[in-house]
């Protein structure tokens, strides 16, 4: 209440700052409802709590136009308590020291702001100005901050203010959890080409299975561009070997079969394909002629070459029973080129 009657005084002494800033106020509330409207249009906000908040954001509004006001009108009333104090001595000291004060040019403020930042006491005349305490040796002298310093010190001021105002107030900066989920994104981006520029560095020692989809997906593409018309559409064969059986001439693991791929059987009329297609391509392809494997497609071409039988670690094979008549079996594995 008492800062709403300081305002008030103020308006009565003419004050034109803040008369503009009372007249701003109804405005700044009118545009906010009426922006609130329109973002409703005509309808019930989603968020319950929207016009709670527009009233809390309006109520601090105007507290702070009117705390503004406030601190306007008590440098007016400290300025007049200035002029008061300053006729009384020209008053004591007659009408020449008026006359000399009033002769005076008129320093701008921001020339009189540099010469407050600037008004540091010489080296010669430190001992002036130094403080009774000491503690280990070091006295502190009492001389104004460089200038650089109380700039900077109110530009974090100012920054602090604005960055509040944005991220806090407004809501037009993102919060915390917005900046979390794009940082998220972004390194889910970044790992996705990291990993693509890394599948072309796999080769026959170290390539494994690929089985997303995506993949799947691509390597039926490539087949079907550059390995059908000699293996057949659907893999059954043709001038070369079929790849839906367990029957492989250079192994039916994932290395052999990337092997196979990458260098060719020229002896055979298989070309050589790293010179037409990329690491991540053959190991593509590859996993796709897995898939294969058990299709049972119309017309298939007889097997060529050795049953490929998968390597089961010994370590996780059971052991076989010594009084057991039956012989232990094997799985085939569906893994390999028959080239």
């Amino acid at each position: 209440m008492t800062l709403i009657l300081l305002t008030l005084k103020l308006i009565v002494m003419k004050n034109k700052t803040l008369r503009f800033l009372l007249l701003m106020l109804p405005l700044l509330l009118f545009s906010m409802v009426a922006g609130a409207q329109d973002a409703a249009g005509g309808e019930a906000p989603a968020d319950p709590y929207f016009y709670n908040r527009l009233f809390s954001n309006s109520m601090m509004i105007v507290s702070g136009i009117v705390l503004l006001g406030a601190i306007l009108a008590l440098v007016h009333l400290l300025n007049v308590m200035v002029k008061v104090q300053q006729i009384r001595i020209y008053q004591e000291q007659g009408l020449e020291a008026y006359l000399e004060e009033v002769k005076k040019p008129k320093q701008s403020f921001w020339d009189r702001m540099y010469k407050q930042w600037t008004k540091v006491v010489p080296v010669e005349k430190e001992e002036d100005i130094l403080f009774d305490h000491e503690y280990d040796g070091i006295r502190e002298l009492d001389n104004s901050l460089p200038p650089w310093w109380v700039a900077m010190f109110y530009l974090s001021i100012g920054f602090g203010v604005i960055y509040y105002t944005y991220y806090h107030f407004t809501g037009a900066g993102p919060s915390s959890g917005e900046e979390y989920k794009m940082e998220m994104e972004r390194a889910d981006k970044a790992i996705q080409a990291y990993r693509a520029t890394q599948s072309n560095l796999v080769d026959e020692t170290n390539v494994e299975v690929l089985t997303d989809e995506q993949a799947i997906a691509g390597g039926k593409e490539i087949f079907l561009a550059n390995c059908a018309a000699c293996h057949g559409a659907l893999g059954e064969g043709g001038v070369g070997p079929n790849m839906t059986d367990q029957y492989w001439i250079h192994g039916g693991d994932i290395k052999s079969i990337f092997k196979t791929i990458k260098y060719g059987v020229p002896e055979k009329g298989m070309i050589s394909w790293k010179g037409q297609l990329s690491a991540s391509d053959m190991n593509e392809v590859a996993s796709y002629i897995l898939t294969l494997q058990g299709t049972n497609p119309p017309n298939p071409k007889e097997p060529q070459g050795d049953l490929y039988q998968q390597q089961v670690d010994k370590d996780t094979t059971p052991a076989a029973d010594s009084t057991s008549t039956e012989q232990p079996k094997t799985e085939s594995g569906a893994i390999g080129m028959n080239e």
